[in-house]
């Protein structure tokens, strides 16, 4: 993935098209400062998988859902 890869995707996280992104250990030097550039980062969770990879969500503000 390129950068623009990077940041559509994460857009695609906020606005529910897809509901998670995986990024492979080898790509995250390249997809970190996108992340930290993200209006909206801090509601995109992470969770590292064995192996190196991350596997992220957004986290909505509503509740009861």
């Amino acid at each position: 993935m390129n950068i623009k890869d990077y940041l559509e995707a994460l857009n695609q996280l906020k606005d529910g098209s897809i509901s998670e992104l995986t990024i492979k250990a080898n790509e995250f030097i390249d997809f970190q400062p996108i992340l930290m550039n993200f209006s909206d980062r801090k509601l995109v969770i992470g969770e590292a998988r064995r192996g190196g990879d991350i596997v992220y969500h957004f986290e909505s503000n509503e509740s009861g859902n």
